[in-house]
């Protein structure tokens, strides 16, 4: 009898060293199946949360705010979420603000689908995004084509080394607001797959997140490639806040907050329609 033929399955993701950690052991072969093979493509999170729109990729990073716009197309995925526990995107500027001083302001965003806009937006509805790619947010603030700075990934760790102030973190903001932790970003798996490589799918997520975790070292030593240039040190730190027990397994209070999130967004207008969000393991 002929051997079953292996599925492709495109993985996209962010290049980013939380993910480059998490996707490790099946970007390096470490894990393999007999039914599915991963092929990976990079992008940053909003151009990731745009193809998501059109069900491009079967496996993809998004934010859980995009999440309303495509769930007729994707489920989510209970492994591989990125979530900041009392911590998260910041805002920041040139100078030293007031949390009131905000209000009114040109703010530098990486992307309308992005959660930390809308956590931005329920915090303070009054302000103007200007988009910018993610990573040249802090130059944006330091060159004034915007008054403030909403930063994430690595800039979180590295906006102060060019003379910037944080204004207030959105996470502690949340955790503050409402005890919850902050779900940032989550992987989706396309419906239309069988339901067998969906299952083989959400296994080897959890299988590559897992091991990463017990091969700390190599697996942190591979996602320094995509660190832009931090220090191991602070690499470790970033990989450590959103790469953890939340990202292995999204539990009870992950699918809470997040639907906490999204129902406040659409009280507010902010999101078209109320959804429910659906997770597979």
């Amino acid at each position: 009898m002929p051997e079953p033929e292996i599925r492709e399955i495109v993985c996209a993701h962010s290049p980013d060293s939380d993910d480059a950690y998490m996707f490790y052991a099946l970007a390096t072969r470490k894990i393999r199946s007999p039914l599915v093979n991963f092929r990976h493509v990079l992008a940053d999170i909003e151009t990731l949360n745009r193809k998501a729109l059109e069900g491009v990729y079967d496996i993809t990073a998004i934010s859980y705010h995009a999440y309303p716009y495509l769930a007729d197309k994707y489920v989510l995925m209970a492994s591989g979420s990125s979530v900041g526990d009392g911590y998260g995107p910041m805002l920041i500027a040139a100078r030293p603000l007031e949390l009131g001083e905000m209000k009114g302001k040109r703010i530098a965003i990486p992307g309308r689908k992005t959660t930390a806009y809308l956590v931005l937006k329920l915090m303070e509805p009054d302000f103007e995004a200007v988009e910018v790619p993610f990573d040249r947010i802090p130059e944006a603030v330091l060159n004034q084509d915007a008054d403030l700075g909403l930063v994430i990934h690595e800039a979180q760790l590295t906006f102060s080394k060019g003379g910037l102030h944080c204004v207030i973190d959105l996470g502690r903001w949340w955790k503050r607001a409402y005890g919850l932790p902050l779900p940032l970003g989550a992987n989706a798996l396309r419906r239309a797959l069988p339901e067998e490589v969906r299952r083989e799918c959400c296994r080897l997520m959890r299988e590559s997140i897992r091991y990463a975790m017990d091969h700390h070292e190599e697996a942190l030593n591979y996602a320094m490639q995509f660190a832009r240039d931090m220090e191991p040190d602070l690499a470790d730190k970033f990989v450590g806040m959103y790469v953890n027990h939340h990202t292995l397994d999204c539990g009870e209070d992950v699918p809470k907050a997040a639907q906490k999130l999204l129902d406040m967004g659409y009280e507010a207008g902010l999101i078209p329609r109320r959804v429910e969000l659906e997770f597979v393991r």
